[in-house]
């Protein structure tokens, strides 16, 4: 009975945290964006590091040289391996757009265990321009992307500019329930983690630097073995005393997960790495999880009615603050029906995140090392 109370304790917790999620989420889509005028923006290298070829690839790069931005923008995509399935839509757009400046970097060089980083580390000599925009192959613009992402990095106090993501479901049960975990449980925990100072986010998605501040952070080289280079990457601008600012934008991530094994072992390596850079976060991220904690208390009660009351009233909150972010945010509700099965999916993956160290990412078994450095696994 003391489990159950400690359940419900904690369930309450959740309730609590689904609110704050929702005002966090308001004050983000409140937040005004930032705007210069086309006198004062600045030429732009965009470096997209590819790996395999993504449903809807052509269209994502594509996505990045429809911008509605005065200077110069320069296209660099990178592979690691000249075989790679991602070069079919990268040579398709350097044929289809020849009067853009897009600039293909095939080397086979790995260095370190993280590839994307590896790749990255080649394509940098490429870049033409002093302004770095890096951005993962699954991101998808809009024309005023590079117009809003920009202007922070001319306070000289800001380092870099990132941006969180919403998921846009490629289709397929397995990509509905991605995306869902995405907007409905990423997405405002890492609104309401910034909100209150202990985020610390930088993401994938987009972060955009000068050419020189990512030298003085040692380059790509200092992230060669690091499973979380986005987050490591923040974390020495934050050290040479810049700050991280994080866009009101958000860019669209297409999410494809062809089985539930692909998505798993997405969701875990994810997983891991949060609870290694974070441990005390982790485990106490657990109130996040309330529909979760409120199964375990009605099974705690035996079902009671007491039990069953508690479940009924954290399953309507939660429906509550879905509703409320996607029209603050503008996210699909798109097979919104499955928001219980993803609810318990990802208590499961959370649970599973403490039973190892091993994850797989980029057709390789890593081991993740307590610090968050990683080293291939055999």
């Amino acid at each position: 009975m003391n489990l159950t109370v400690a359940i419900i304790v904690l369930l309450i917790f959740g309730w609590l945290c689904l609110a704050g999620q929702v005002l966090a989420v308001l004050r983000f889509a409140r937040r005004p964006l930032a705007t210069m005028t086309p006198a004062d923006q600045q030429p732009v290298s965009v470096l997209k590091p590819l790996h395999g070829d993504e449903p809807g690839l052509y269209e994502n790069l594509r996505s990045f040289l429809d911008q509605d931005y005065a200077a110069a923008v320069q296209i660099v995509l990178g592979v690691n391996d000249p075989e790679d399935t991602g070069l079919d839509a990268a040579r398709a757009l350097v044929d289809a757009f020849p009067e853009h400046d897009i600039e293909l970097v095939v080397d086979r060089r790995i260095r370190g265990s993280n590839q994307k980083v590896s790749n990255l580390e080649s394509m940098l000599p490429s870049a033409r321009h002093d302004i770095l925009v890096l951005s993962d192959s699954d991101m998808r613009v809009d024309r005023d992307y590079l117009r809003l992402l920009t202007p922070p990095l001319q306070d000289g106090h800001v380092g870099a500019v990132t941006c969180l993501y919403k998921g846009v479901s490629t289709g397929g049960l397995w990509s509905d329930l991605g995306a869902l975990q995405i907007n409905f449980g990423f997405l405002p925990n890492a609104v309401a983690g910034e909100a209150l100072g202990v985020g610390g986010g930088c993401f994938g998605a987009t972060i955009a630097l000068a050419r020189g501040t990512l030298a003085d952070i040692g380059g790509f080289a200092r992230f060669r073995d690091e499973l979380a280079d986005d987050h490591r990457i923040g974390d020495g601008v934050r050290a040479r005393g810049l700050s991280v600012e994080l866009s009101r934008y958000l860019v669209d991530a297409q999410v494809y997960e062809p089985s539930f094994a692909a998505l798993w072992r997405h969701e875990l390596r994810w997983a891991r790495t949060m609870r290694q850079l974070a441990p005390a976060g982790f485990v106490g991220s657990v109130i996040t999880y309330p529909v979760a904690l409120a199964i375990l208390a009605a099974a705690g009660t035996g079902f009671s009615s007491v039990g069953c009351t508690l479940l009924t009233i954290t399953v309507l909150a939660r429906w509550a603050m879905t509703a409320a972010i996607s029209r603050l945010l503008g996210l699909s509700v798109r097979a919104l029906w499955l928001l219980p099965l993803r609810d318990c999916l990802s208590f499961a993956v959370f649970v599973a995140s403490f039973l190892g160290r091993r994850v797989r990412w980029r057709d390789q078994n890593l081991y993740v090392e307590p610090s968050g450095r990683m080293t291939v696994a055999d």
